[in-house]
């Protein structure tokens, strides 16, 4: 599972490069510009649209405006509001809600194009289940531009990314949050228990098709966000004053560094402006090319009238409900909070609490290798050298990862003892077997090297930790826990802050080392700790008075951060409100990518196989829950490379053919603004009937 979150973390380096986010948000800009600002027709003319003003039975379409518009939201609002911004702000700190804003505004724009396309292009041979979304836009854009068989390709492309994302962003990490917090609050209830009722509605809901879904989504969505938005505003209310501060502090950290405070571990400007982009574009999915495939069943003759209603999924998901949860994260406190418990200083200096290195002793270099230059400036690799046989029990395989260490000069290197850490491979080569090295990269040339090889491609370390101390006054308000209660549950999740190599998610020292508490038959806690690799060996971070920073601090995840934040000022509101809003947005959210998904796969292999695709598609939502998600940094790698790819062909779909949207767009406002519409328009039908998606006499 390690090798295979490092190998998404290369392959997201790419697809997120700040070269794309640029691309995104300024397609956004391009079409913010090019279609007058259509961010004002959404809120206003969409509004009219979404009530049923405009609504015809006889226009083509399976289910009217609000219910796909309903759908779209219920893949968009959602935990990538509850989790997706609890991660941004633990990662990327305020300044990341900035970009987020940016991105909702700009994505209004995206979302009218894409849409509007796609409506262009969608196929109603069967009404009651149309066809469309960029698959087809790249289908018969290119057809007409007599390059078949190139819009074909693209046009499967864009389906691979499609069920990519749905399988990762739209599924197993809705499931992955449903069964977090739901086993932090209710710890007696195991995670693939979750799983396994998620499923199963899910799956109840799905096999009716895109009405049965419409119907469904038109429901929860009202109620879900009603529930929600109630009890963020509470928050809000109650913390009033101190909100012109955080919004001060979003604007100020969007531009500069935030420093470490607490579970915080502090982040720089860029790295706000990258997570507030990654988590608003994939809770916003504006650019993505999702939401098109849902607004593509409305009924409508006209286009882009379904294109300004998708303008307001933007402006509701991330303007509206993603600020509250901001406001609830930053106002509670929950992003910088203080430690739960803390371990005396002593412990630290009678070694009862010390950082170790868990790398093995594998073996002994028979021969020195010569140190030689890379190939670029202060890079350095070894020689081939031959290796005694395998410590311990077992011999040596072709391929095994070993390491060992550069000699320095004294009181250089990343570490106090002047080593720095180089890895290798033991291949065998006429009978004997050889160490082949990578290269390890320092300013001044190494001066020898340590015959001793450890086992792994580096060193790994952990804590060793005396039993834990009981939690603190405040953290036993917060959990609830009342006297002569256990402060601590097995399986709680907690977490150290150490200094060691650059952390790739926050461009600083600051690392965090977890693990799960354990408790023996006398009730006594200790923590199973979990391992971290860096180069420099971790040290205990230094306070600003002096002090080593020992303290216990809770470990939560995504929605489990949001309901820790509803607790700190209610003690028992995160628990009913963010467990009870996690099954709701994750269950809507999973049948609409379930339908994008569906669709996919109906351009790439047709009907036959939509069933088999929605058995494995509730089959992934147990596997989420199984355990081989474990941290942020895990869940973010599965949800961004959904996202990541998923932008790699829409957004230029959409550039290479949104003068046609755009063509349209202006064609639609110029009859909107001279009346003409208004001919086709009545009264608003009851709420109740927009709602069921009752057509209109």
């Amino acid at each position: 599972m390690e090798r295979f979150n490092a190998f998404l973390q290369v392959i997201n380096g790419v697809i997120w490069h700040d070269y794309v986010l640029y691309v995104v948000l300024a397609t956004g800009v391009l079409f913010t510009i090019w279609s007058g600002f259509s961010q004002y027709r959404a809120l206003t003319h969409g509004a009219s649209v979404i009530r049923g003003k405009y609504d015809d039975k006889n226009d083509p379409g399976a289910i009217n405006h609000f219910q796909a518009l309903s759908t779209a939201l219920s893949a968009t609002v959602g935990l990538g509001n509850i989790a997706g911004v609890a991660i941004a702000i633990a990662l990327g700190g305020p300044g990341a809600v900035f970009w987020m804003w940016m991105v909702g505004i700009f994505g209004m724009a995206l979302k009218t194009t894409e849409v509007t396309l796609s409506m262009l292009s969608r196929n109603t041979d069967d009404p009651d289940n149309p066809h469309g979304g960029p698959m087809w836009v790249a289908k018969h854009g290119f057809t007409r531009l007599g390059l078949a068989k190139v819009g074909g390709f693209i046009g499967g492309l864009f389906c691979i990314t499609l069920l990519i994302s749905a399988i990762t962003g739209g599924n197993m990490f809705q499931a992955f949050n449903v069964a977090e917090i739901t086993h932090t609050y209710f710890p007696t209830i195991p995670k693939f228990v979750c799983g396994v009722v998620l499923a199963i509605v899910v799956g109840l809901v799905i096999i009716g098709g895109i009405k049965r879904i419409g119907n469904v989504a038109a429901r929860i969505v009202p109620l879900m966000c009603a529930l929600y938005l109630i009890a963020a505003i509470y928050v809000v209310a109650v913390n009033i004053g101190e909100v012109p501060a955080m919004i001060r502090m979003i604007f100020v950290a969007a531009f500069t560094p935030s420093e470490a405070a607490g579970a915080f571990l502090g982040g720089t400007a860029a790295y706000a402006f990258l997570w507030g982009m990654k988590r608003a574009l994939f809770s916003s999915e504006a650019g993505q090319g999702s939401a098109p495939i849902a607004h593509s069943a409305a009924k409508t003759d006209e286009p882009v009238r379904e294109g300004v209603v998708a303008g307001l999924e933007p402006f509701i998901d991330t303007i509206v409900v993603c600020t509250l949860t901001t406001l609830v994260i930053l106002l509670s406190g929950a992003w910088n909070r203080e430690a739960e418990s803390n371990f005396l200083a002593q412990h630290h200096e009678t070694d009862a609490l010390q950082i170790v290195m868990v790398n093995e002793t594998v073996g002994e270099l028979t021969e020195s290798p010569q140190v030689q230059p890379g190939r670029r400036a202060g890079e350095w690799t070894l020689t081939d050298a031959p290796v005694s046989d395998r410590a311990g029990e077992g011999e040596w395989s072709n391929g095994d990862s070993v390491f060992g260490y550069l000699l320095l000069d004294p009181g250089t290197g990343p570490n106090e003892d002047g080593r720095l850490p180089i890895s290798g491979s033991v291949v065998q080569r006429n009978g004997v077997h050889t160490v082949t090295w990578r290269s390890a990269e320092w300013p001044q040339q190494p001066t020898g090297v340590a015959p001793t090889l450890f086992e792994g491609s580096g060193p790994t370390w952990t804590i060793i930790s005396p039993p834990l101390p009981q939690k603190t006054t405040r953290a036993r308000e917060i959990h609830r826990i009342e006297g002569g209660q256990n402060h601590w549950r097995t399986n709680e999740t907690v977490f150290m802050v150490v200094r060691g190599d650059i952390n790739p998610n926050t461009g600083r020292e600051l690392r965090r080392i977890s693990g799960a508490v354990m408790l023996d038959d006398d009730g006594q806690a200790t923590v199973d700790w979990n391992t971290l690799s860096s180069i420099t060996r971790p040290t205990f971070q230094e306070q600003p008075d002096g002090e080593l920073d020992l303290g216990l601090y809770g470990d939560f995840i995504g929605a489990a951060l949001t309901g820790h934040a509803f607790d700190r000022v209610m003690p028992g509101l995160g628990m009913w409100l963010v467990t009870i809003a996690a099954w709701l947005f994750a269950i809507s959210t999973m049948i609409s990518w379930s339908y994008y998904g569906e669709q996919g796969i109906v351009y790439l292999l047709g009907d036959k196989a939509v069933m088999t695709y929605k058995l494995l598609y509730c089959a992934l939502i147990i596997v989420a829950t199984l355990g081989f998600i474990r941290t942020e940094d895990e869940l973010d790698n599965l949800t961004a490379l959904g996202t990541g790819v998923m932008l790699w062909v829409n957004i230029p779909i959409m550039l290479i053919f949104g003068y046609l949207a755009m063509r349209a767009y202006h064609n639609y406002i110029g009859r909107l603004k001279s009346g003409e519409l208004d001919r086709d328009s009545h009264p608003p039908a009851p709420i109740t009937d927009v709602v069921e998606g009752k057509d209109v006499e």
